[in-house]
């Protein structure tokens, strides 16, 4: 199975509702030691935080062609938690509702996303934003330029 690390950023301006954009990085070495990168960005002119967050791990996910065990690293603790915490078999149980009832938001992200990793095995990692890691901050920066660009 391809290993593939997959980082990944969401930003929003005037969240909510204001621009937002995602970025995603994708790399992997292939068998003769060569390094392989994918960026991707895309923004969108009324969103949140959030939903670009979940967007930049599909956007991820969905590019790789077969599947694959994943590294995918965020500093979207709302992005990791789910998965590492539980939250998306708890809300699955609950019919998409939150502990105290209310209706689990963005699940239609969050569906989007459980098919797109369906296939691969994958660890996900939470790693600190704004903290120096080169590839964080390239997708920052990917992110943020793609929310600027819907500023009309």
């Amino acid at each position: 199975m391809t290993k593939v690390t997959i980082y990944t950023d969401g930003a929003a301006r005037g969240n909510p509702d204001g621009p937002g954009g995602y970025g995603a990085v994708l790399l992997f070495t292939d068998s003769a030691g060569t390094v392989h990168r994918k960026e991707l960005s895309e923004g969108f002119p009324k969103t949140t935080n959030n939903r670009m967050e979940l967007m930049a791990a599909i956007a991820g996910l969905e590019a790789l062609t077969r599947p694959c065990e994943v590294e995918l690293h965020s500093d979207s603790q709302y992005l990791i938690n789910a998965f590492t915490k539980g939250w998306i078999e708890s809300w699955k149980k609950r019919d998409w509702k939150k502990a105290d009832r209310s209706p689990v938001l963005n699940r239609d992200l969050w569906e989007r996303l459980l098919a797109a990793a369906e296939p691969h095995q994958i660890t996900w990692i939470w790693v600190r934003g704004h903290n120096g890691d080169e590839e964080n901050e390239r997708c920052d920066f990917l992110a943020t330029s793609a929310a600027d660009s819907m500023k009309h």
